[in-house]
């Protein structure tokens, strides 16, 4: 757990400049937030641009076709899933009385409600407003941060 406290100790150091706006487990949720938020922007433009090309992907055998943001959402979703949890779980609500499976199982049901949302988000906006894909994703994880918050507070680690 050195690490968790090395975050305690990094985030503590800033904490003064933003105490009368936030109480402490609100500043930890809103920086580890941001934190995974931006690095799944980044991971978006990079996998997008680079490892899906851009390219829509055949499914022959399910007579399927998966758009490249499509993929590329759900392999930023599985990352920031798994990074998500473990900043929320051991830095953020380190108070809670829940079991971790009993965590683990409500941050997956707002994390499937808030990246289905999400989703549904992104693919109104490339295909309804033709916005790039990289641009509709900053927009559409930014709307359902809200959601996200509430859920995580109220209902995964209250």
């Amino acid at each position: 757990m050195k690490l968790v406290k090395l975050i305690h100790s990094f985030l503590d150091f800033f904490y003064p400049l933003f105490k009368r706006f936030f109480d402490r487990t609100t500043y930890y949720y809103a920086v580890c937030g941001a934190s995974n938020l931006v690095l799944s922007w980044f991971l978006f433009f990079i996998f997008y641009q680079f490892l899906f090309k851009k390219e829509n992907w055949s499914l022959p055998l399910f007579n399927f076709t998966l758009s490249s943001y499509t993929m590329t959402a759900f392999l930023c979703f599985i990352i920031s899933f798994s990074i998500g949890f473990t900043l929320l779980k051991y830095v953020v609500f380190t108070k809670s009385q829940l079991k971790g499976t009993t965590q683990l199982f409500r941050y997956a049901v707002s994390a499937a409600i808030t990246g289905f949302t999400s989703w549904i988000l992104l693919k109104l906006l490339i295909e309804s407003f033709h916005l790039f894909p990289s641009i509709a994703n900053i927009v559409s994880s930014c709307i359902v941060v809200v959601i996200s918050y509430l859920l995580q507070r109220k209902f995964s680690f209250r």
